[in-house]
């Protein structure tokens, strides 16, 4: 959420970047929502006249009653008691009006980094770099829910019986390589400086709408029925609502966590052929970072967490490429994104598998999270980052390990997590 004394006073820079993000059917709310504040500030400086004159006005009462100018002082009484009604609708106008600034300023995108490019949507994202070499087998590379079948490490009809779609078992080493990729991916970013986190894994509804727009709330959150409830999408939602109106001692900054969780998402709408199996499904883990820091610092720390990502992945033997997300693609909240895509050699082409965010201080201002000390004091910059989230990066790893005969290597990096077996043979 912007400040609104920074679209007050630039409504110009905040329009342009809304044509930027292809979202013109908002333009309007910019001026409205200047209106409205005028309304608001007007009301307040009205209202904080009449609670300076009551209190003028008492000493006005006590001073004629004390002279005996009985009849003055009921008619300064009578003065007072309209005002207290007067101030009393304008406090309610003030309410209404705040409530309104606040409802539109949520729909309001953030300022996007200069850096990002120009675009309409995620077609139009930029490559930035590759790394390891993609290589296109010359024996087939089956699906990956038949590469699992194989196995016998997954089980999507029975899912379907006890949950609906978008529900699996896993079994066996796939179950077993799953775990290792998480346990895996905790120690590799423990070993580089973060600090390892459970969250809750429900959150209440201002944390909700503190971390993401409405659209995505309503895209992708399940609600409990009858509770100030939600499960979360991601463990960035609890992980930052951790710090809700907070004020944090400078000193104590960057704050660098690594949380694991369970995820659940609605994952509305129609999806291709190329997303079956475990692609898009309701239920899966993850293991994500998240760092708090001050404004000056977000930008060198949104580098070194994606970078993670990649180092992360190479050590899986996972061809990668990063993709530079265009100003029509990035949610209403962040800054900057940076998606990273992993090589599929059945498809012949990459598919994101994580997703890199600095948010600047949208979330610290939606949930009033602060930092004081010598350095000064400000609204905290959050930042986000996808370490691994194995259904997808499971789909990588068994396309890009698989060997002819149906066996599936083990990077060294991992092999500790899976009895130090070498590979994995199928059934």
């Amino acid at each position: 959420m912007l400040d609104i004394r920074f679209l007050r006073e630039n409504p110009e820079v905040v329009k342009e970047n809304i044509k930027k993000k292809f979202q013109d059917s908002k333009l309007a709310l910019v001026d409205e929502v200047i209106e409205i504040d005028q309304s608001r500030r007007a009301s307040q400086q009205e209202a904080d006249e009449l609670r300076r004159s009551r209190k003028t006005l008492s000493k006005q009462i006590g001073a004629l009653m004390a002279q005996g100018k009985k009849e003055e002082a009921e008619a300064i009484k009578k003065q007072v008691q309209e005002n207290a009604i007067r101030l009393g609708e304008l406090e309610q106008m003030e309410k209404d009006f705040s409530k309104k600034v606040t409802d539109i300023m949520m729909v309001i995108p953030n300022i996007i980094d200069d850096s990002v490019p120009i675009g309409k949507d995620d077609t139009e994202n930029v490559e930035v770099e590759r790394y390891g070499e993609p290589v296109v087998p010359d024996y087939e590379i089956p699906y990956h829910t038949d590469i699992m079948k194989k196995f016998d490490g997954i089980d999507i009809e029975s899912a379907a019986k006890v949950a609906g779609s978008g529900f699996y078992y896993l079994m066996g080493d796939i179950a077993r390589l799953h775990s290792a990729v998480i346990s895996y991916a905790r120690d590799f970013m423990i070993d580089r400086g973060f600090t390892y986190c459970i969250p809750p894994y429900m959150i209440r509804s201002d944390v909700v709408k503190g971390v993401m727009s409405f659209a995505e709330m309503e895209a992708m959150m399940y609600k409990i029925e009858g509770e100030d409830l939600f499960l979360i999408g991601t463990s960035e939602h609890s992980m930052i609502g951790k710090y809700i109106d907070t004020i944090i001692q400078d000193t104590t900054l960057p704050q660098a966590m690594t949380s694991y969780s369970p995820c659940f998402r609605k994952e509305k709408g129609a999806h291709g052929i190329e997303e079956r199996g475990v692609y898009r499904i309701h239920q899966f883990e993850k293991q994500e970072m998240i760092v708090v820091c001050k404004p000056e610092e977000s930008m060198d720390w949104y580098n070194k967490l994606w970078q993670h990502t990649v180092d992360m992945f190479i050590t899986m033997d996972i061809p990668i490429r990063t993709l530079e997300c265009c100003s029509g693609d990035l949610a209403d909240l962040k800054v900057k994104s940076v998606d990273i895509e992993a090589w599929s050699p059945r498809q012949k082409k990459y598919f994101e598998v994580g997703s890199c965010s600095n948010l600047g201080d949208a979330q610290a201002r939606r949930l009033k999270i602060r930092y004081v000390g010598d350095s000064g004091k400000g609204f905290v910059h959050t930042l986000n980052n996808t370490v691994v989230a194995p259904p997808r990066m499971l789909i990588a790893f068994l396309e890009n390990n698989l060997n002819e005969d149906g066996s599936v290597n083990i990077p060294v990096a991992l092999r500790p997590y899976m009895g130090n077996k070498e590979k994995i043979n199928c059934q």
